[in-house]
């Protein structure tokens, strides 16, 4: 990873935690019923996840009380805005943005001293079934403050009504009692502490529970696609739901979905575009073994890349060249079916989200193509960032350089 690190592309946006702000992690950890992590100094993202954490509990969802009860930390302002790295939802993001847009200035100031607790709650104490996910409705956020900081306002307010009632202020055990809690926690007569509960609607999303599984429910029919196998095959035995249900590797997926108008893919404008280009030169890169040149100098090179394409076997170079082979032959006659010509993850890799589709809703089908098919190594990296990880490590250094220019350059 060192070289995405070099290049800003590996979790460079992650809030650096030490000192005092650890100990008021563990305290949020306690609260929300987790053991707490033994690091004196790690890293968080806008979601107040960690991937220190994760790594030293061995737990990504170390945030989670099964996968109907995820929680959230925010422990400094500086959250505000960031990327959250391992969303469990994809709308995770949303939330957090909700929250801040609506409680910043209460953020900012309960944070000088305290953290808060973040539960998520659906509604739902444990998923049972697959087909549970349909029970997504409403997200409730409640918040919770460390060290029990509203209830202490509370007391302190009314040590100070008894403090100042008759003859009290002489009284020194009162006195004790004030001094004893303004030292402990502050003077919180003039604090805001009050974090009223927030609503998130859901409507079509994508959820990490049951190994996966993205709904579809703001469209013609409801559609469920599992990417489980396992979770797939106990969900299609549900005879209750009128809805679709489909594991992501099933070819008719994609059909259906061009039938709801959820995506598209119109071949003789996608060859024009970046995509296109991405993803063949991506074809071509996995049939080149020990070359005489870098990977990145092929593919960049017009030249070199047809030098390279030649040198591999023709069934190879067809599959590369495979999109515009067809179209080639589509003009001399309809006859031709593109199944016949076009590799079948190819062409997948070449839809689109329908133009129709709001941006919310093509974010989300963006994601759910590079999970079908994932060739363009620039989306994969905007929609999927832990796959695109995975796939890295197993890349060809010059490989790797290729990406990331990709990405830096947004080409």
């Amino acid at each position: 990873m060192q070289k995405l690190k070099q290049a800003n592309l590996y979790r460079s946006d992650l809030i650096p935690i030490s000192g005092k702000l650890v100990e008021r992690y563990n305290k949020c950890l306690k609260t929300l019923g987790f053991s707490e992590t033994k690091l004196t100094s790690f890293f968080i993202d806008g979601i107040g996840w960690s991937p220190d954490i994760a790594e030293e509990k061995n737990n990504m969802h170390y945030l989670n009380h099964g996968d109907a009860n995820p929680h959230g930390i925010i422990i400094s302002p500086l959250q505000k805005g960031k990327p959250v790295y391992l969303p469990f939802h994809s709308f995770d993001r949303e939330m957090m943005q909700h929250v801040f847009r609506t409680h910043g200035q209460k953020i900012n100031d309960i944070t000088r001293d305290s953290a808060i607790c973040i539960d998520f709650d659906q509604d739902i104490d444990v998923f049972y079934e697959p087909l549970d996910v349909l029970k997504y409705d409403k997200v409730n956020i409640i918040f919770k403050l460390i060290d029990n900081l509203e209830q202490v306002q509370k007391d302190q307010l009314m040590l100070i009504d008894k403090f100042n009632n008759g003859n009290n202020f002489i009284d020194e055990g009162i006195q004790k009692q004030l001094l004893d809690s303004a030292k402990t926690y502050g003077d919180l007569r003039h604090r805001d502490l009050n974090l009223h509960p927030l609503q998130y609607s859901t409507g079509s999303f994508y959820t990490r529970a049951f190994d996966g599984v993205y709904l579809l429910r703001d469209f013609i029919k409801p559609i469920v696609v599992f990417e489980s196998k396992v979770h797939y095959k106990e969900a299609i035995k549900d005879t209750i739901h009128d809805v679709l249900i489909y594991h992501i590797e099933q070819p008719e997926l994609v059909a259906k979905l061009k039938d709801h108008l959820i995506i598209e893919c119109d071949l003789g404008e996608v060859v024009k575009t970046p995509n296109y280009d991405r993803i063949k030169k991506y074809e071509l890169a996995q049939f080149l073994k020990d070359t005489e040149h870098p990977i990145l100098a092929i593919l960049n090179d017009k030249v070199l890349f047809k030098s390279y394409l030649n040198k591999i076997d023709i069934n190879a170079r067809k599959q590369v060249m495979s999109v515009e082979i067809y179209l080639e032959k589509l003009e001399r006659s309809n006859a031709y079916k593109i199944e016949d010509i076009v590799d079948q993850s190819l062409y997948f890799a070449l839809h689109l989200p329908h133009s129709s589709l709001s941006s919310e809703h093509r974010d989300l089908i963006h994601k759910l193509l590079i999970n079908i098919a994932p060739k363009d190594v620039l989306f994969l990296y905007w929609y999927d960032k832990e796959q695109f990880y995975k796939n890295y490590e197993t890349w060809q250094d010059s490989f790797k350089d290729w990406v990331i220019e990709r990405i830096r350059n947004n080409i």
